[in-house]
């Protein structure tokens, strides 16, 4: 893998694990950002270790940071690969392309790049969204996938009513709010300390400030604001590809995992209904932000679930 990453660039300074705090003893031995060209965008990926490819896709408002404590031990037996998804971190931020097939595209691109013609992708959040595309449209690359802490992929289960009570409310609002054009940049620009640090705190806290601090610094530009609402502008067209995506069950192996203080079982149940091979795990005592909160527990989760493709390679 390393003749491989020679032929693509190196990213440094803020956004690379040049320039991430805390990050686990050793981390930058093993671990390197590289910028890969998919012939459509740039995206900006932390790589390393040897083994079977190993995809992580971050949720929002984070980048691949938020999968540092898992990295090294993952590292051990798989190639790891964390992507900053378009509009996020270091990677290119158009102006269009963030419905699902086109982000789901990305990634499959960044895999060819990189010469992976099969993988294995886990994804928290929005990360959720676009690897359960990633694992609908490319199912013969994407043969495993574990998803983490939203119930269902948009468009394949109900929606929530416009009216919903106030704790839920709380942690929703953000979805129709990410979604208004102009105004939300507006609003947030000069606040964006206030507006993450409410969205960090509201799914179940316990995230670091220095880690806060970091991710909020990375989306204080107009550019990255911009593209950090993305997704949620072309949330229309993501419904209707995972309407049609939910008529086509999964078939390969996954893993819903789910925070007891969020979303618990719910992800599970949700896959469920578009998956036939699916299990389950609650993270106890965590919210949201679950790889943060209890690497530990999510990495025991990580490492039954992929004990067989370990085991085969």
């Amino acid at each position: 893998m390393s003749d491989t990453l020679a032929q693509f660039p190196i990213a440094e300074g803020r956004g690379s694990v040049t320039d991430a705090p805390n990050l686990p003893d050793g981390f930058t031995d093993t671990f390197s950002s590289r910028y890969i060209d998919t012939g459509d965008v740039r995206l900006h990926a932390v790589i390393g270790g040897s083994g079977p490819a190993l995809l992580l896709v971050h949720g929002w408002p984070e980048n691949w940071y938020a999968w540092r404590l898992l990295m090294p031990a993952l590292a051990r037996d798989f190639t790891v690969i964390a992507v900053d998804q378009r509009g996020m971190g270091l990677s290119d931020k158009p102006e269009t392309g963030y419905d699902s097939t086109t982000l789901a595209a990305d990634l499959a691109g960044l895999m060819d790049a990189l010469g992976h013609e099969t993988f294995t992708v886990v994804g928290h959040d929005t990360g959720f969204a676009l690897s359960y595309a990633l694992l609908s449209d490319y199912p013969e690359r994407a043969t495993r996938g574990a998803l983490l802490e939203i119930p269902g992929a948009p468009g394949t289960t109900p929606a929530p009513p416009l009216f919903v009570p106030a704790p839920l409310n709380n942690k929703l609002w953000h979805l129709s709010f990410n979604r208004v054009e102009v105004l939300a940049e507006q609003l947030v620009t000069g606040r964006e300390d206030v507006f993450f640090g409410y969205e960090f705190e509201i799914q179940g806290g316990n995230v670091p400030e220095d880690a806060m601090a970091y991710y909020v610094g990375l989306l204080s530009n107009p550019e990255s604001l911009h593209g950090a609402l993305g997704f949620y502008r072309e949330f229309d067209a993501t419904l209707a590809q995972n309407g049609d995506r939910a008529t086509r069950r999964l078939a390969m192996p996954l893993l819903g995992i789910g925070g007891e203080r969020s979303y618990g079982d719910h992800v599970g149940e949700a896959l469920q209904a578009v998956a036939d091979d699916v299990k389950s795990v609650v993270i106890s005592g965590a919210g949201h932000w679950v790889a943060e909160e209890a690497p530990e527990q999510v990495l025991a989760a990580l490492s039954t679930f992929l004990a067989p493709q370990r085991a085969a390679a």
